[in-house]
């Protein structure tokens, strides 16, 4: 007989709870979700409330078998999920599924796993919060509700497999409104002027200061007039500005910033983020992740000053609570933290080793004092136009919390912000060693980043913190949108220099457009975003989605009933998916382009079963179209004529090298070079297959020869020794077989090889390979 059965989520958890814990405790884990272990049929009736009805598949009959028996067998059943709503709801079916006795069943919650906050839990259970439950469930209904109903109708009206979501879809709307701003930005450009003085200062020393002139100049040739008139201009300190100023640190992580901060200093992604911080809160290094609040407890601002100050001295400790601004804040009690300031490292891999620190000290950053900075401006005027030049600087005086953290953020500073400006005086006369005046371009608004969406959602209240990992993997698993980096093009811009009273022109050169780790919109999220938006525009408004959220929020507080909230929603949005599907035109995103001057025939573009593609010619019983996939950069809306002519040039023939023909195509494994029957793949950023010569293709051929000469160790007839990207092994008869640890290679005859084979170790598996 157990005297006591705690339940949680993971093994990981239960290891590290079951060392806090006596002898009269005994720990398991449900292995995930109970939702894994059975097949929940929620039903739904707006009168008796939600109605469980599960179902046992034969391959989790055992773990809830198990499950039931040490429950059966225990006075008393403590379940330990996580403390947030999700939480709440996995406890609730466990009762359910399990059958425990309320009566004998506790709920114990805590937002990090120590024995204090173990000991805590365990002082003071209570029983399942029904209003938490009731929102868990109530979010999970509606999603149904509207994946279950809008994604039957995309199947019919734009493409089959394809699916909509309340959250998802609303994303992708962000991404693609964010797309069609950037393609509609028309870019402009001016003349920025800057320039470099020099002078010697009251006390003899020689100086040298960087300015910039605030006014920008629309045109070159009014840009020269500028320059001209500084040539004939004297120059002087006009006025030294000097202003104290502060820097207070950010708040403590909360889920949305540690996911915009790890992508930031670490380049995880947001799935990555909670990966790794889910298993430095399982080990009990970090509170609970999955949090909107920014407050920390007493225990732990009281901990964090005696690390502080014996650390750093008393005089960089301040203690200081943060007010949570998020909408509905509500799924934990705490920011995320470490469970133990003094802890400076932990974690077990390199990803949890830098997330943790990362957390460490954002947390310690949090408590410490304001930096006190001196912001300096020097005005410096010319004779010859009431134009003048400014320089601006800042002094660090106590670095306070800038000691251990610097918050990131999506747009770089200046370093002409934080440049440290030498000594100077009113009056004093300056030189003008060259004065620039560049060409610069206004820039398109900025895509996405994971990070910035992420951002974006919580700034309109669209999701909760465990849903913004979901939500981004989801987007790009049904390829409505992609992470791509994009290398730009290269622009010319105008540079005027004045020098010793000269000035000259010249012409630089600058990447425009590249993009790095960014969202990109894929054609059949925005034909799916534009039907949506078209039929369903209470779906896809962002207004709707964040008062969804709120309402989520009063049924967990017990102000809103669930069934009342699903009613009213659900009538309307079921007639109107029966509008669509009987009313609405199907949308395919062709567009007619023109027609093509050699031919004669129509070019238009669709989207097809196998993805965008160009089409030649219309289908008769005469003539059959002639198709072409769009490359990844191209958009079904943008493209123009000549781009959708172009891709029907391949493939083509590059040149011939060993009197064969080169012949260049993109397959299903991307663009390759052909010759003498054989493929070598192009390489990836560099080589393109519209504008690739015959002397790089002849390259690439070589170099894969070369290749391969260093890929085999040896040959006895249809047996190969090669070496592998997971080291050496043998290849016969196209089944691979792995080579017996401590055996040297080089040094295999054929019978050893052949006994090897005949043995039939297990292979090294590799794509096309047969498994033996």
């Amino acid at each position: 007989m157990t005297e006591n059965l705690v339940i949680v989520e993971s093994p990981a958890k239960a290891k590290t709870i079951e060392k806090f814990l006596g002898k009269d405790f005994t720990v398991v884990s449900s292995f995930g979700h109970i939702r894994d272990l059975v097949k929940n049929k929620l039903g739904v009736d707006v009168e008796k409330g939600f109605a469980p009805v599960y179902e046992v598949p034969e391959d989790k009959k055992k773990v809830v078998s198990e499950l039931r028996k040490l429950a059966g067998q225990a006075n008393t059943v403590w379940i330990a999920s996580d403390e947030d709503r999700e939480g709440e709801a996995i406890a609730w079916h466990l009762i359910s599924v399990l059958g425990l006795d309320p009566s004998t069943t506790r709920r114990i919650v805590f937002h990090e796993i120590t024995k204090d906050a173990i000991t805590k839990a365990v002082e003071s259970p209570r029983q399942v919060d029904m209003n938490l439950v009731n929102a868990q469930q109530a979010r999970r209904i509606l999603d149904r509700l509207v994946g279950f109903e809008l994604s039957p109708v995309l199947w019919k009206k734009v493409q089959p497999s394809l699916s909509a979501g309340r959250v998802q879809s609303v994303a992708v709307r962000l991404l693609v409104d964010r797309e069609r701003e950037i393609i509609g930005f028309s870019a402009d450009s001016a003349f920025r002027v800057t320039g470099s003085f020099s002078g010697k200062n009251s006390e003899g020393t020689a100086v040298l200061l960087k300015a910039e002139c605030p006014k920008k100049f629309g045109t070159e040739a009014d840009a020269k007039v500028f320059l001209e008139k500084c040539d004939a201009a004297d120059f002087t300190v006009e006025n030294i500005v000097v202003k104290p100023g502060t820097r207070s640190p950010a708040p403590p992580f909360t889920t949305s910033t540690l996911q915009q901060e790890a992508y930031r200093k670490l380049g995880f992604s947001v799935a990555q983020t909670m990966s790794v911080a889910q298993k430095l809160y399982e080990a009990g290094r970090i509170t609970y992740m999955r949090t909107d609040s920014t407050n920390l407890s007493s225990l732990a601002l009281n901990t964090a000053r005696e690390v502080i100050s014996g650390e750093y001295g008393a005089e960089y400790s301040r203690t200081r609570q943060f007010k949570t601004h998020s909408r509905g804040a509500q799924e934990a009690h705490e920011a995320i933290r470490p469970t133990y300031f003094d802890r400076k490292e932990a974690g077990g891999s390199n990803n949890e080793k830098k997330l943790y620190e990362l957390i460490w000290r954002r947390a310690i950053a949090s408590q410490m004092a304001d930096a006190r900075i001196e912001k300096t401006t020097i005005t410096i005027g010319m004779s010859s136009s009431p134009v003048n030049f400014s320089a601006t600087g800042e002094v660090i005086l106590f670095d306070g919390f800038l000691k251990v953290y610097t918050e990131s953020s999506d747009i770089n500073a200046s370093d002409d912000e934080k440049a440290i400006l030498p000594r100077v005086d009113t009056g004093m006369a300056l030189t003008p060693d060259t004065i620039t005046a560049l060409q610069r371009f206004t820039s398109p608004p900025p895509r996405y980043t994971e990070a910035s969406l992420v951002k974006k959602l919580e700034e309109l209240g669209i999701g909760r913190p465990s849903t913004y990992a979901p939500i981004i993997s989801t987007i790009q698993s049904r390829g409505y949108v992609a992470r791509e980096d994009r290398p730009g093009e290269k622009r010319t811009i105008a540079q005027l220099t004045l020098a010793k009273g000269k000035i000259t022109r010249s012409e630089k050169s600058e990447m425009a457009g590249k993009e790095k780790s960014k969202l990109f919109p894929k054609d059949i999220g925005i034909i799916v975003n534009d039907f949506l938006t078209a039929n369903f525009p209470d779906i896809l408004d962002y207004n709707f989605t964040a008062g969804v959220e709120k309402e989520f929020d009063e049924i967990a507080s017990g102000e809103l009933g669930w069934a009342s909230m699903i009613s009213d929603f659900y009538s309307p949005f079921r007639k109107t998916v029966d509008e669509s599907l009987s009313t609405r035109k199907r949308m395919t995103g062709a567009r007619q382009l023109g027609t093509d001057p050699a031919t004669g025939l129509p070019v238009a573009v669709k989207m097809s079963r196998f993805g965008p593609v160009v089409q030649l010619g219309e289908a008769s019983p005469d003539n059959k179209p002639r198709f072409a996939n769009l490359r990844r950069d191209q958009l079904l809306e943008t493209i123009t004529l000549e781009e959708a002519l172009a891709l029907f040039a391949l493939p083509r023939t590059v040149g011939t090298f060993e009197e064969k023909e080169m012949t260049v195509g993109v397959g299903k494994f991307g663009p390759y070079v052909r010759h003498d029957g054989k493929f070598y793949s192009l390489k990836k950023g560099v080589d393109d297959p519209y504008t690739i010569t015959a002397t790089r293709a002849t390259e690439l051929i070589r170099e894969k020869r070369e290749g391969d000469k260093q890929k085999v160790i040896s040959e006895f007839g249809d047996i190969r020794v090669l070496n592998g990207r997971y080291g050496p092994y043998i290849v016969h008869d196209k089944t691979n077989y792995r080579i017996p640890r401590g055996t040297d290679p080089a040094k295999l005859t054929q019978e050893e090889c052949r006994a090897i084979i005949d043995k039939g170790s297990k292979p090294k598996s590799t794509r096309g390979g047969k498994k033996k």
